[in-house]
């Protein structure tokens, strides 16, 4: 086998994001083991362009329509594909011409062409914790029977999955997810209902993008998570338990029935969890800094206050009751932080849009994937009609 061939093609959608980026950072330091096949973006087209040129995938494809000109002429020397739109991120998403998806669309966006992999047995990257949040039952069953292999990217997500190699036979208790508490731990509403996007925007541990960081102050990203992890993991919602851990060293616990807990340590990067999803069953050498237990550190561990950060105790109702309810918990938390983001609404107002749009819209306790997309659609211009214009 030559050289080329025996590379893991790699396909990122949504390359322009924080994970997309910082994946390809991860492959240009291991040009031996990988190649990028396909680049896709929405919106950022002049850093695509950038990356296309670079990296010089088999197939770009721009999102945004009226953009496809410019990024077509600005690739017109290079032996790349171009093609734009919704429809085409399907189509090639469907393709044989890579062996990994990385999975980094941000959002509801991401769940058609994750669908499309999953159903050609693709191996799954995922990064997009949206995708199993709105229609978990129908894409793992998927997985199952493409024999599609689904690897979290998500921090806490790649810490259960690592702590479980070798575990099959073993029994989950539970499983315990930490979160740093984002920039607002320990602050209370009189404190929250001034808060302004910029502020929220500071994390404390973690570099991700807009979307995200603003889960993260909400714990709604929490939220998300307990029910991604319910569907990867094959759990029961009671098996699913949250912590604060503000100093996001340890990443997330396995419980065994025996008493036993394993963790997975290390500092907060990104591109750890990135690597490790990318070149799974191997771990790689790199030089990414390292936590040293000779330096002091006291981790600690509490509560989540759910009083006050409410996302939490929404996300778990939508966990215990299952059907439409994360997708609607999830439509409407994108349209909030999306308004929140352009300073719309406060953030506050954010928790109250999701609690009022999940108490609108009729629940279906088994949806078909077109019932997901109703229920999606509905859930959006709900929470849009609650935004003051």
């Amino acid at each position: 086998m030559s050289n080329a061939q025996s590379k893991k093609r790699i396909a990122i959608f949504g390359s322009t994001g924080s994970i997309g980026s910082q994946a390809l950072e991860v492959i240009q330091a291991n040009p031996g083991l990988f190649s990028v096949e396909v680049l896709t973006a929405q919106t950022s087209d002049d850093l695509l362009i950038r990356q296309a040129q670079h990296f010089k995938p088999n197939i770009v494809v721009i999102g945004e329509e009226k953009k496809y000109e410019k990024v077509r002429d600005a690739l017109s020397g290079l032996p790349i594909k171009v093609f734009a739109g919704e429809k085409a991120l399907e189509e090639v998403a469907a393709m044989d011409i890579y062996d990994m998806m990385l999975a980094a669309i941000v959002g509801f966006a991401g769940l058609r062409p994750t669908l499309c992999a999953v159903e050609r047995g693709k191996a799954v990257a995922l990064a997009n914790k949206e995708t199993l949040v709105v229609a978990g039952d129908i894409v793992m069953r998927k997985a199952l029977e493409n024999r599609s292999p689904v690897i979290p990217v998500d921090s806490e997500h790649s810490a259960i999955f690592q702590c479980l190699i070798g575990e099959t036979r073993n029994r989950i208790e539970k499983i315990i997810l930490t979160a740093s508490g984002g920039p607002f731990l320990g602050k209370k509403p009189n404190f929250l209902v001034n808060v302004k996007r910029d502020h929220a925007l500071q994390h404390p541990n973690w570099n991700m993008g807009a979307k995200i960081t603003i889960d993260s102050a909400t714990l709604m990203n929490k939220g998300l998570e307990m029910i991604e992890a319910k569907w990867l993991f094959n759990l029961r919602p009671e098996q699913v338990q949250v912590v604060i851990h503000p100093q996001s060293i340890i990443h997330s616990m396995v419980q065994f029935e025996d008493g036993s807990i394993k963790a997975q340590m290390g500092l907060p990067d990104m591109k750890l969890p990135i690597q490790y999803a990318l070149g799974f069953p191997l771990r790689m050498a790199n030089e990414f800094p390292r936590y040293d237990f000779r330096k002091p550190n006291t981790l600690t561990f509490e509560e989540p206050d759910t009083k006050t950060f409410r996302n939490l105790s929404l996300a778990t109702e939508a966990l215990f009751k299952g059907g439409n309810l994360p997708c609607v918990l999830n439509a409407a938390n994108e349209i909030a932080v999306f308004a929140f983001l352009r300073n719309r609404i406060g953030f506050l107002d954010m928790t109250d849009l999701v609690e009022r749009t999940m108490q609108h819209v009729p629940f279906i306790e088994r949806p078909s994937l077109e019932e997901y997309f109703e229920s999606d659609g509905e859930a959006r211009n709900f929470a849009a009609s609650l935004i003051k214009l």
